[in-house]
């Protein structure tokens, strides 16, 4: 099964005809991504990679039966496009850029607050259900429909997770890159309780990363489970002394008094599986599909 985004996921592109839009997008539609329009004000009517261009997303999702959406947009028009996505009341938008201001991110964040929309990003790879859809950056080529979720705040650790299950034996049913920036719009918990809920996701792989305490507060919540899936968890950044910031805003917005020691302490003692090493995930993988 998958989380989010499955084979009958109809995604607009919103900045459809922006050159990393067009090398992605042509990506995904090659991979089977079920792509049915874009999104270009000013250049409704025009048709790009075969699909038709639409001045707004309400316009594309009356027109197409678009559901979702991945932005390639940048940073300064991020804000603009969410509220199109949230006001076309789409399940999921995706956001690839970084840079969007934390003001703008605070706006955004108060409107997604009740609507229907999810918000995946800002500075985020995206998502892909390998062999389904892949909304985003993501490279393909090293995707394998599997039972194993993957959650990360870090963009390449992602893909290295990806490798880990492949060296276990076991493939993927999602993987979501949350962002690597401060505010977010999924973060661990959501993505944690989406995966408990998928019938066939058999275990989960969570990638934290020094700055903010997100992975506490999944921590928290996979502690008061009364039926938990196994999870491992991994947090860069532990050569970092304490008290070191690192320059991540969320480091900075704590003061750099939450070191990932912290994080794998308050992981552990939630009953997740902790890994020093990135390279060790694969080991505890088969131990877990060993003893299913």
């Amino acid at each position: 099964m998958s989380i989010l985004v499955n084979k009958d996921t109809r995604v607009v592109c919103q900045g459809i005809t922006g050159t990393q839009a067009t090398f992605h997008i042509r990506r995904s539609l090659d991979y089977g991504t079920r792509v049915v329009s874009g999104v270009t004000p000013g250049k409704g009517g025009e048709i790009h990679l075969g699909l038709p261009v639409f001045n707004t997303v309400r316009e594309a999702k009356a027109e197409t039966g678009a559901n979702a959406s991945v932005m390639y947009v940048p940073a300064p028009y991020v804000k603009s496009a969410v509220r199109e996505a949230v006001e076309a009341e789409l399940d999921l938008s995706v956001c690839i850029a970084d840079g969007v201001p934390v003001k703008d991110m605070l706006e955004i964040k108060a409107m997604l607050k009740g609507a229907k929309t999810r918000f995946i990003g800002p500075n985020t790879p995206g998502i892909i259900t390998p062999g389904q859809a892949r909304l985003g950056i993501f490279p393909e080529n090293i995707h394998t429909p599997g039972k194993v979720g993957i959650i990360s705040r870090s963009s390449t650790l992602t893909y290295e997770a990806v490798l880990e299950t492949t060296r276990a034996g076991e493939g993927q049913s999602t993987v979501i890159g949350l962002g690597d920036d401060m505010l977010i719009g999924i973060d661990f918990v959501e993505a944690v309780r989406q995966f408990q809920e998928d019938d066939e996701t058999r275990a989960v792989v969570m990638i934290g990363q020094a700055g903010g305490t997100f992975e506490e507060e999944a921590a928290r919540y996979y502690q008061r489970l009364e039926h938990k899936k196994p999870l491992i968890g991994f947090v860069a950044g532990n050569a970092v002394p304490f008290g070191h910031k690192m320059g991540y805003a969320g480091d900075i917005m704590t003061n750099g008094h939450v070191s990932a020691q912290d994080k794998k302490d308050a992981m552990a003692a939630a009953g997740i599986t902790v890994v020093e090493k990135i390279n060790d995930i694969h080991k505890e993988l088969s131990k877990i599909f060993a003893s299913a």
